[in-house]
């Protein structure tokens, strides 16, 4: 509103978030203090006082203060094109790409495997050399199978409560509670690698509740990007590949059958 008012070194940035979390974020009028006839604006009233109490430590000496990377949140329908863009993005300003579900899968892949989901199309393939050849091992497939399937359970009775909530996550899409948010998300923003160099995080934040999460602990995206497309254009992306290997695991099925019958036959004769 004042056409002349002289703003501090971080303009309308909170200048004590800038030098302790190397985040920008934009301050508050209610927050504001002047420092040798320049206004500085902060993110709380917390702050503030911080600054009042050593000023000289928040402001520019020598040379202007050094402003963090890029941090973009993309954002996006499934199937909208977000991890494509996101590649290429990343690669031109030389920032990471963080693909959001990609990462809590790697975080639990150890213990389960296999990749979990509603949209993990690969299946796990089948060794055509564990197909029994004599009798008693066709007797003892099904005490194999219910072996493997305990194997299985143990394995995500293993699982720590972290685990559990992104699992849940990934499979059900049940929120991830701030807690867990808490030891994932942060680091992109305080720790190196990330911290000196940027990130594209691609798919988060996903919900309202979970935008809000980000504004509450002061992680500020400098540019968030939502890609708009049609459902006909999803549809065409998603569909041909998805029917094609359909396709494929029933004519395996289909193989598998045979060699089963094949040689229940010659076990017969």
């Amino acid at each position: 509103k004042e056409k002349k008012r002289h703003m501090g070194d971080t303009k309308h940035f909170c200048p004590v978030c800038l030098k302790e979390n190397f985040i920008l974020y934009p301050g508050l009028d209610e927050h504001a203090a002047k420092y040798k006839e320049k206004m500085y604006y902060f993110s709380t009233s917390e702050y503030r006082e911080k600054f009042l109490e050593n000023p000289e430590e928040y402001v520019a000496h020598n040379e202007p203060i050094q402003a963090p990377p890029l941090r973009v949140c993309l954002l996006g329908t499934h199937g909208a094109g977000k991890t494509t863009c996101a590649r290429q993005i990343a690669d031109k300003l030389g920032i990471f790409h963080i693909q959001f579900e990609e990462y809590l899968q790697e975080l639990i892949l150890p213990k389960t495997k296999v990749k979990v989901g509603q949209d993990v199309d690969e299946e796990p393939e089948e060794d055509d050399n564990k197909m029994p050849v004599l009798p008693q091992e066709l007797e003892d497939f099904s005490q194999t199978i219910t072996e493997t399937e305990t194997e299985k359970s143990k394995q995500e009775l293993e699982l720590t409560e972290e685990e559990e909530a992104i699992k849940a996550n990934l499979v059900d899409n049940q929120e991830l509670p701030p807690e867990v948010l808490d030891n994932i998300v942060p680091d992109w923003w305080r720790k190196e690698p990330f911290r000196s160099t940027g990130f594209i995080l691609d798919g988060f934040p996903r919900t309202p509740d979970e935008a809000q999460y980000l504004s509450e602990r002061g992680l500020c995206p400098d540019v968030a990007v939502y890609i708009q497309v049609e459902e006909s254009d999803v549809l065409d992306r998603f569909l041909p590949p998805r029917l094609q290997k359909w396709k494929e695991r029933q004519h395996k099925k289909m193989e598998k059958k045979k060699k089963l019958k094949d040689l229940k036959a010659k076990i017969r004769v």
